[in-house]
């Protein structure tokens, strides 16, 4: 058995130490939001938080997340309410909206080190997120109102 905590929650899995996360996630834990992509970690569907940084949950073995913090897309806010969630939602950023999931968890981290980035920090930050629909200038214009909406709910605490 694994022990794993993810989104504040304790669970144990019985699974191949070896199986990856995303199909831990997934398929065991039942938490649909991370998405299976490419499989390699170069699409970045599949990104979730691991101890605060965005990884590529389907290269990411379980047994690596044992012990650790797990952050899925479901457990980013608890009423979809990050400053991510809303900007995505305020700037229609999704077509599709399969990617979607794993760029807002690589945009939180971005929003979390840099809170002020400009568009050269966010294609930085992002350039490992592939949007085949190319939403990339919706995203970019929803990361920096993301950016501003956390500097205003900073400012008003």
């Amino acid at each position: 058995m694994i022990s794993l905590n993810v989104n504040q929650k304790a669970y144990q899995v019985d699974a191949d130490p070896n199986m990856p996360l995303l199909w831990v996630i997934r398929d065991i834990i039942g938490l649909t939001g991370t998405k299976y992509g490419c499989g390699v970690a170069q699409c970045g569907a599949c990104t979730v938080h691991l101890n605060g940084e965005a990884v590529r949950s389907c290269v990411t073995k379980v047994s690596r997340a044992e012990g650790q913090k797990v952050v899925t897309i479901e457990g980013l806010s608890n009423n979809n309410d990050h400053p991510a969630q809303v900007a995505w939602n305020e700037e229609n950023v999704p077509q599709c909206g399969y990617c979607h999931s794993g760029q807002i968890m690589s945009a939180a981290v971005l929003l979390r080190e840099n809170p002020n980035p400009s568009d050269e920090d966010i294609d930085s930050a992002m350039a490992g997120n592939i949007c085949r629909c190319g939403t990339y200038l919706r995203i970019r214009k929803a990361i920096h109102s993301a950016a501003e909406l956390q500097r205003k709910e900073l400012s008003s605490r």
